[in-house]
């Protein structure tokens, strides 16, 4: 396999920070409280529908169907959706600057719902580099299922083996490098750097 030319990004953890306990901290004052929640209600399974396009406000309701004493807390999901973000990792916006000076191809395919999107330029301007993205709520589809992965190669316009795929989730590495992409597991910031000069692209 040769080199990528490209890069394709994944958004949550790769680019911003992401985590819901940023928000459910403030809203449960003990841990273990909060823990219990987010395993048992909103649970990254429930918000995986709003990723896949289901309406926010329709997952919304079929949650505190099941779940009513706990409506105040599921609502905050949304209704506070910015506390979960912890601002741009550092490393992959120098990342990102460096190979838009290069003149290398960056591209996005995110896990997100659709109205979420143009809320993550604000908080990490490098993402104005990426040509083209794919997010996840607008196709009703979803990480790691191959089709959307086919999806922003198509919007790239470049096949898998001519890009790296960069993503937190050990499943979504998996399912890309079973496709042929140059992959990287991003576990450490601080690797990021050396992998894109490993791949030529810095």
């Amino acid at each position: 396999m040769s080199g990528p030319r490209g890069v394709l990004w994944d958004v949550g953890n790769v680019i911003v920070r992401w985590d819901p306990r940023t928000l459910y901290a403030k809203i449960f004052k003990e841990p273990a409280e909060c823990d219990w929640f987010l395993s048992h209600v909103c649970t990254l399974a429930w918000h995986g529908l709003t990723d896949r396009g289901v309406p926010a406000e329709d997952n919304t309701r079929a949650l505190i169907d099941r779940f009513p004493e706990h409506e105040a807390a599921i609502r905050a999901w949304w209704a506070r959706w910015d506390e979960m973000f912890g601002g741009a990792i550092p490393e992959t916006e120098a990342a990102m600057e460096a190979l838009a000076a290069r003149g290398v191809p960056q591209f996005g395919l995110t896990n997100m719902a659709g109205p979420v999107w143009p809320t993550i330029a604000p908080m990490a301007p490098a993402v104005r580099h990426m040509r083209a993205v794919v997010v996840s709520g607008d196709e009703g589809m979803i990480k790691p299922e191959p089709a959307i992965y086919h999806l922003a190669c198509e919007r790239a316009g470049l096949a898998p083996e001519e890009l790296l795929f960069v993503d937190d989730s050990a499943a979504n590495i998996a399912a890309a490098r079973a496709l042929g992409f140059h992959v990287m597991h991003f576990t450490d910031p601080a690797r990021l750097a050396p992998t894109l000069r490993t791949h030529g692209l810095l």
